[in-house]
């Protein structure tokens, strides 16, 4: 075989790879009946609870409560389905060697993380299609305008963030107790200083400040912009660009603590 010719195979070899990833991935989370009906059930009861509670109130000029709700416990739902899931699978995958079996492999790292990338960001379109088709039903009131699509690049987005936040949880992790200790530790309080459950601006001036430096307050603001019908090109880019940025931090400490292994 000439070199031409085994660069060309290699070539071919990794979208061959990255396809069979994917599949398996997906099809190791849709067997698991108890997670997935767990990632869309739990965020759907805060939604249905909190819509019930408020329904027919208003906030912010006239807004319908149901227009913060909505993105918000999306939001929520979706850092938790991208953070929970990479976390769990990394700290599986340390601690049975799996990782170093996939070094000893021709298929790189990425090429695996990106197969979990491309599951969770199903994941993540298949919640928001969900939560606002339930929203929009005449009992709680959504109504949606012809900037819906824009929701689209954010939830991408978000879940790119929230995966390297998982990244993160997993390297440090070594037991699934620690990873849902510390998972939760960072979603829980995050959801309520961001204002996922509740407009952000009945919130202290202070923490509306402090919670831009949390990547679920642009998702949640970008999300809420979008499904109100006020977002703009601006606002738009600014939090795709926050979660963006969250997802380069998050990606750097993920890479600097990763492990291959729990004996190393």
């Amino acid at each position: 075989m000439t070199t031409t010719t085994a660069k060309a195979a290699g070539t071919a070899a990794v979208p061959s790879a990255y396809a069979t990833l994917t599949r398996a991935t997906f099809l190791a989370s849709v067997r698991d009946r108890t997670t997935v009906f767990f990632t869309f059930a739990f965020p759907l009861v805060f939604l249905v609870v909190f819509g019930l509670l408020f329904r027919g109130q208003s906030v912010d000029g006239g807004l319908p409560y149901i227009n913060y709700v909505a993105p918000g416990v999306l939001s929520w739902g979706v850092g938790n389905a991208a953070l929970f899931g990479p976390a769990f699978a990394l700290m599986h995958w340390r601690r049975d060697d799996i990782l170093r079996l996939i070094w000893r492999t021709p298929t790189p790292l990425p090429t695996v993380l990106g197969s979990r990338f491309v599951v969770a960001v199903v994941v993540g379109l298949s919640q928001a299609v969900l939560f606002t088709a339930v929203a929009l039903l005449p009992f709680f009131g959504l109504h949606l305008d012809g900037s819906w699509p824009l929701a689209l690049p954010l939830l991408v987005f978000g879940v790119a963030a929230f995966l390297a936040m998982g990244l993160v949880v997993g390297s440090l992790a070594d037991t699934p107790e620690a990873v849902a200790a510390i998972a939760n530790c960072v979603m829980v309080p995050m959801a309520f200083l961001s204002g996922s459950f509740y407009p952000a601006d009945l919130l202290p001036g202070w923490i509306r400040t402090a919670s831009w430096v949390l990547p679920l307050r642009y998702l949640d603001d970008g999300l809420t912009d979008v499904l109100a019908g006020r977002a703009s090109f601006g606002s738009l880019a600014l939090d795709c660009g926050g979660l963006a940025a969250f997802t380069v931090v998050f990606g750097l400490i993920a890479a600097r603590i990763f492990r291959w292994s729990n004996r190393t």
